[in-house]
């Protein structure tokens, strides 16, 4: 296309877009006046960000006679700034400050815009409507123009919106509403039909009204009028409380209630005895989904199964195997999303259920995962990492969810849990939203457009999360996260909160959660706060990444703060490969890496094996100390390092400060169960036995490290999803823990989901009509996995509190170039670990021991296992034989 041409073409875009609103106007390209240089007139974009009352960053366009932001109510503007209602604020250029720098990282090398003394007055009211930046040439011409980011802004004239107490707030029995919206040009609020009056606090932006006491129980929605961006129009939004404490089915109305009404409190819950606290660094948890606990659990009631209320039902044979795990040592459950989520109908009537017999099917077939697939998105089922509403308990969860039966049902379970000898955590997702714009299910950002959900640069929403990724940088979304928590653990009295994708925060706001719960007391609020645990997922990735907004609160971050992150360092290293890889038989520590090969070409040579089996030891060992980036040891080249100079695909292996930062774990609900993905590595001709005792060398790695540990629920029982990988939406069948060994494990219910597990299908039909385990190897695994929670809570010397401790206590002393490969030796005080991943009985020689009496520990000696009875220790030489695929402690 020629220049000419070009510019005829720009013309002519131009020329049509004056005619129309600038909002509804596609990219067009202008001439500039007096040159050659064509830049983009953007009017569906947002690059512009006005960052505080006095400043606008945005790049624009060199040569421009002037700039200005223009705003109008009710989103007539054009181009030419004309229009019913346009009103222009002049802008001037300047420099951002080291302040404003620091506060936006990612604008600093953006081109700053000064608010013309005589026009900020009128920010106000400018923040209330359509919003554009624009340029123009001598002669008028618009040479650019594009559409405004407002958070900042928002921040910065009502600072005071950050201490006001929004939704329903009880004085005297008589409830008062508020909700914060400051650029909404007028707020009601319908209640029960009706529609009342709200009035606007100018300082803060928070709109409220009080009603009489018989407002109580009565739902209401907020009716604001709000310019909005995503469909470029002032719009009338009927839209739910983001602070809703209590929601009729399917969230259509937000309920007037107040949780401390004594009628939602069940018998007993005000004088709520919780067992003994746990820190951080000792916590040992079950990572558990409601439905999951009791779909399947024919011991349960039918009516209570899938519901809080099963966890009351101290009988069925879920709740058993949990106080078998409290008594061996099982601190806490941690409970997938628990609060209001977007795709689960809640009536019973309304969830669909597949329409087969899916116990006809052959084991590899793919009819079960069709049949699933059909009702995926309108069953019972899903995960629940999809937010509606943060502050209220799942309806669908409950037996009625009309009202404030999940309530009370929500507290029932939380002290069932507790009256089982188990802390409770709460799986929280503040870092998206099920959607934004005006989505049914869209809260947030149909009260306040623009504000809760983080923008790119283009002025779109982020999506890396997965969905609409909200902004807790911003002070209102932050404050929210802060309020949601302290919520939860005043009113449902949560013992423990786990974050998702936390390095999504800044590391500030996690801060604030902890902050604010430490300030909880039994006197005044009925909880410790001090003794809540918090821990998250660190993953440094998307917009954010590598601190680009933000302090995040990532792994390297978070250390030294008490809060831990996942550790993904051991759990490649025992599962093998990572959870991404192509071919899933990649082998590791715990599937048979070098010294039970199977037939995949992935693996490398017999050489390369060798090579990456004694660098996953020493991740191992990292692991084991607690991830401490100080810990100084030999490593399997017999050089001296740190955790911290082992590397981790590029990144520091060792990033804690203290034991605590880092948790442990083997398999979460995320990516393949330890069982699945065994079953993918392990030779084929394993046998059951072995399996087992494979998948108990894999969760020894991590709940015998120093620090916290984790566990998916049911993977002490060999718990299979039939290789599902991402089964966040894959049904009952697929997802259901089968806590009698009688119903097997779950493996071989079929194909697994097409969507996330297609190209692994050739791997999986061989696996699926081959690969058993009955009821020995299942209750022969839990038994040898409790035997060890058992050592790993009562000997001390994996409760260390410090780096000196831990330096000054663990060693592995045949660690170096001899190393054995797939056996790691441990010394911790007066214990030696010894984790035999190999298929043959293996002795490991201590040299500096020889003389010292060791006996294998009591717990094992005199438990279930039969097979690490056989393990013994010569004193005269020091040496430890343990059988095959054992993990064996050893004291003195």
């Amino acid at each position: 296309m020629t220049h000419n041409r070009l510019a005829a073409v720009a013309s002519a875009l131009l020329a049509a877009a004056l005619l129309q609103p600038l909002a509804a106007v596609p990219r067009a390209v202008a001439h500039a006046s007096g040159g050659s240089r064509t830049t983009a007139v953007d009017t569906i974009t947002a690059e512009a960000v006005w960052i505080d009352r006095d400043t606008v960053a945005w790049n624009g366009v060199p040569g421009a006679a002037s700039t200005q932001l223009l705003y109008s109510l009710d989103g007539s503007l054009t181009t030419s700034a004309t229009g019913a209602d346009v009103h222009r604020i002049r802008l001037e250029k300047t420099a951002l400050s080291d302040a404003q720098k620091a506060r936006f990282p990612h604008l600093k090398d953006s081109t700053a815009w000064s608010v013309d003394p005589r026009d900020r007055d009128r920010v106000r009211e400018a923040v209330k409507g359509q919003l554009v930046v624009s340029q123009r040439a001598q002669n008028g011409a618009v040479l650019a123009a594009t559409g405004v980011q407002i958070a900042g802004v928002l921040d910065d004239l009502y600072p005071g919106a950050t201490k006001a107490h929004l939704g329903p707030v009880f004085h005297d029995g008589r409830p008062t509403l508020s909700v914060w919206a400051p650029t909404a040009q007028s707020v009601s609020l319908e209640l029960d039909g009706s529609v009342k009056r709200m009035r606007r606090d100018d300082a803060t932006g928070v709109w409220s009204v009080t009603g009489p006491a018989s407002w109580k129980g009565k739902p209401y929605r907020y009716v604001v009028k709000v310019w909005a961006p995503s469909v470029r129009k002032v719009v009338t939004n009927k839209v739910t409380d983001p602070y809703s404490v209590a929601l009729t089915a399917d969230s259509e109305r937000s309920l007037v209630v107040d949780l401390d009404d004594k009628s939602l409190a069940p018998k007993g819950w005000q004088a709520l005895r919780k067992p003994k606290a746990v820190p951080l660094r000792d916590a040992q948890i079950q990572e558990l989904h409601v439905r999951d606990f009791s779909i399947a659990d024919k011991t349960v009631p039918r009516k209570d199964r899938g519901t809080y209320l099963a966890f009351t039902d101290t009988g069925g044979d879920g709740s058993r195997h949990l106080r078998r795990l409290a008594e061996s040592g099982t601190s806490y459950v941690h409970l997938l999303p628990a609060f209001d989520i977007a795709t689960i109908p809640e009536r019973k009537a309304d969830q669909a259920v597949p329409d087969c017999d899916l116990t006809a099917f052959p084991a590899d077939s793919e009819r079960q995962q069709e049949c699933v697939g059909k009702v995926a998105g309108k069953d019972a089922y899903n995960w629940g990492y999809d937010p509606f509403h943060y502050t209220v308990p799942e309806g669908s969860y409950a037996t009625d969810p009309d009202g404030v039966a999940r309530t009370v049902e929500f507290r029932r379970m939380v002290q069932a849990l507790n009256g089982d000898g188990l802390r409770v955590v709460m799986d929280v997702v503040y870092n998206h939203t099920a959607a934004s714009g005006q989505a049914d299910t869209s809260v947030l950002d149909r009260i306040v457009p623009g504000y809760y959900q983080r923008l790119l640069a283009d002025g779109s929403v982020a999506n890396s999360t997965c969905c609409a990724n909200t902004a807790p940088e911003n002070a209102m979304m932050g404050k929210l996260v802060v309020d949601s928590v302290v919520t939860w653990a005043r009113q449902y009295k949560v013992d423990g909160f786990r974050f998702d994708l936390m390095g999504h925060h800044p590391k500030a706001n996690i801060l604030a959660v902890r902050e604010a719960l430490d300030a909880l007391t039994p006197q005044k609020d009925g909880v410790d706060g001090k003794k809540i645990i918090l821990y998250g997922e660190g993953w440094n990735f998307g917009e954010v990444a590598d601190d680009a907004r933000f302090t995040q609160a990532t792994q390297k971050n978070m250390a030294g703060t008490g809060i831990a992150t996942f550790s993904d360092r051991a759990r490649d290293a025992v599962r093998g490969g990572t959870p991404f890889d192509a071919d899933p038989g990649v082998q590791g520590f715990a599937s048979g890496l070098y010294t039970d090969p199977n037939t995949t070409t992935a693996n490398g040579t017999r050489e390369e094996q060798k090579a990456r089996l004694l660098h996953y030891q020493d991740l191992i060992k990292v692991g084991l100390s607690g991830n401490l980036a100080g810990f100084r040891f030999t490593d399997t080249g017999g050089r001296q390092v740190t955790g911290a100079q082992v590397d981790y695909n590029g990144a520091p292996a060792g990033y804690a400060e203290a034991p605590g930062d880092a948790l442990a774990y083997a398999d979460a609900h995320d990516n393949e169960s330890l069982f699945d993905a065994l079953a993918y590595k392990l030779p084929k001709g394993t046998s059951p036995g072995d399996r087992a005792r494979m998948q108990v060398v894999a969760m020894a790695t991590a709940a015998l490290s120093q620090g916290p540990a984790l566990s998916q629920a049911g993977s002490d029982l060999l718990r299979s999803k039939s290789l599902d990988r991402n089964s966040f939406d894959s049904g009952d069948w697929f997802n259901a823990i089968h806590w009698d060994c009688a119903d097997g494990n779950g493996f071989g219910r079929g194909l697994p989901p097409a969507a996330d597990n297609r190209s692994k299908w050739d791997y999986a039909r061989p696996l699926l009509t081959t690969v058993r385990v009955g009821c020995p190897e299942i209750t022969g695994a839990s038994a040898a996995y409790r035997d060890l929670l058992r050592i790993r809570t009562t000997e001390q010397a994996f409760s260390l509190a410090t780096t000196a401790d831990v330096q000054r206590h663990l060693s592995f002393p045949l660690s170096g170039k001899d190393e054995t490969p797939g056996v790691i030796t441990m010394r911790l005080g007066s214990l030696v670990v010894v984790f035999n991943a190999t298929p043959e009985r293996q002795e490991q020689r201590v040299g500096a021991l020889a003389g010292t009496p060791y006996t294998l520990h009591p717990v094992q000696a005199t438990g279930s296992d039969h097979t690490v009875k056989t393990s013994s220790y010569t004193a005269a030489t020091g040496t430890f034989t343990v059988p095959a695929r054992t993990v064996a402690v050893f004291t003195r």
